[in-house]
């Protein structure tokens, strides 16, 4: 006879209920502050794991929340376990919503903006991930590997933080917005790729042979995804849709991003990439649906069926991820001056390298001066896209806790400078009659 499963022990549950609870709260609490001062919501919800971890409450009262926030390694992994599906859907919804019509619109113009916007914060950072000093490395690390993973994280651009911006400042319908999208996903779509490769590099080293392998089997795994997983994702989500409710259809698109995860996981790369590969065949598919003409006779959009999904994740999942990302950081580290001195030195080389990106990649394409500036403040937010970035490096051992702090304050000081900039550089630039025709395109969707 088989012994029974082992149960979670009534305290351990009690203890995690509380954990959730409390974090969603003051996530909720310091993410609708954020708001009023015209901030991303994520610098609020970042700004929970900092009130509630080391940073504040650790320093002022040390074990005064002991009990909700033990330092205990297998209750901080359940708490994990939830917040790494939430990333991992909060990646899949992002890839759902690239606009891959949209990209082969803008063309020339927006390969232009996504390369430069991509290589130069790439190769800057790298350059100083081999001069930063060697105490913010983690012991065992190849300072290689560290550079590598400093280039990424300087390169990404969050596409949540992006299209929320645009809509709340109604730029959405100008085409500085619409093309500050589309190179914002192509550099996120490489950031993912990227990632993947650093993450192998990280667990097995830089090899020639090893980094080949990791290539081949991305685009491999990319090829069979459009190749096969495109129809077979047709397939189960109009199996899912002949359901009246939508339920079926929001589990169906769960479970295809969660098998992207774990088939990019078993190839030794990162679960994000092949989350974000699964997010973009359910958008593909989607979109193929809603151009149907029984879709508009229905009124049915993009979202229609998934919104759901699509509320849960941005409501309750992604702020959870936010504040135990922020349980991480310690703001304490930046006392030291070699630390700060680094942070100061590699929060410059994060926003004149992505702002030089974006505005040259703009003049090479003859846009004007303020289109370039509006467009390198628009791609300069990292967002939650490096939040995830910092944490798998942070998991990986590649960050220390020093490092990893650093680089998510990049993420939120990137975030907040944004709007201020674009919303200046907007006021500059004139909206043609193209754009204004956009705008009641959309406002008439949106009625």
């Amino acid at each position: 006879m088989s012994s029974p499963l082992p149960s979670l022990e009534p305290h351990t549950l009690l203890v995690f209920l509380l954990q959730v609870s409390l974090l969603l709260l003051v996530a909720l609490a310091l993410g609708r502050i954020a708001t009023r001062f015209g901030l991303p919501a994520l610098v609020g919800e970042l700004l929970t794991g900092v009130v509630l971890g080391p940073s504040l409450l650790g320093a002022l009262a040390p074990g005064a929340l002991s009990f909700v926030l033990p330092a205990d390694a297998d209750q901080l992994h359940l708490l994990d376990a939830v917040a790494q599906l939430g990333v991992l859907l909060l990646v899949g919804v992002t890839g759902a919503q690239l606009d891959v019509a949209m990209l082969r619109r803008r063309g020339a113009t927006g390969v232009r903006v996504s390369l430069a916007g991509l290589l130069i914060p790439l190769g800057l950072g790298i350059g100083a991930g081999f001069l930063v000093p060697a105490a913010l490395l983690t012991d065992g690390t190849e300072r290689s590997v560290f550079a590598l993973f400093l280039g990424v994280a300087m390169c990404v651009t969050a596409i949540p933080v992006i299209a929320k911006t645009l809509a709340d400042m109604g730029l959405l319908h100008r085409d500085i917005g619409q093309l500050t999208l589309g190179a914002g996903m192509v550099d996120d779509a490489v950031g993912w790729f990227l990632l993947s490769v650093v993450s192998a590099a990280a667990t097995t080293g830089v090899h020639a042979d090893s980094v080949t392998l990791s290539v081949v089997y991305l685009l491999g795994f990319i090829a069979a995804a459009l190749l096969v997983g495109r129809p077979l994702v047709r397939w189960a989500l109009r199996l899912a849709g002949r359901a009246k409710d939508g339920g079926p259809r929001v589990t169906v698109s769960v479970v295809i991003v969660l098998l992207g995860a774990a088939a990019t996981h078993a190839m030794k790369m990162e679960a994000l990439f092949g989350a974000f590969v699964a997010g973009i065949l359910i958008g593909l598919v989607r979109a193929e649906e809603a151009r149907a003409p029984e879709a508009a006779r229905e009124g049915r959009t993009l979202w229609t069926d998934l919104t759901p999904l699509r509320t849960v994740v941005l409501s309750v999942l992604a702020p959870l991820f936010m504040a135990t990302a922020g349980l991480r950081m310690d703001l304490t580290a930046l006392a030291d001056p070699v630390v700060l001195a680094a942070a100061a030195a590699l929060l410059a080389v994060a926003i004149l390298g992505k702002f030089a990106g974006a505005y040259l990649g703009a003049r090479a394409s003859r846009l004007s001066h303020w289109e370039g500036i509006a467009l390198g403040a628009g791609m300069n937010a990292r967002g939650v896209v490096e939040v995830v970035v910092a944490t798998t490096g942070l998991r990986l051992g590649v960050l220390s806790v020093a490092t990893y702090t650093v680089i998510v304050l990049i993420a939120v000081v990137t975030s907040v400078m944004g709007p201020p900039i674009l919303r200046r550089a907007m006021t500059r630039v004139e909206q043609t009659e193209a754009e204004a025709e956009r705008e009641l395109a959309l406002a008439g969707r949106a009625s």
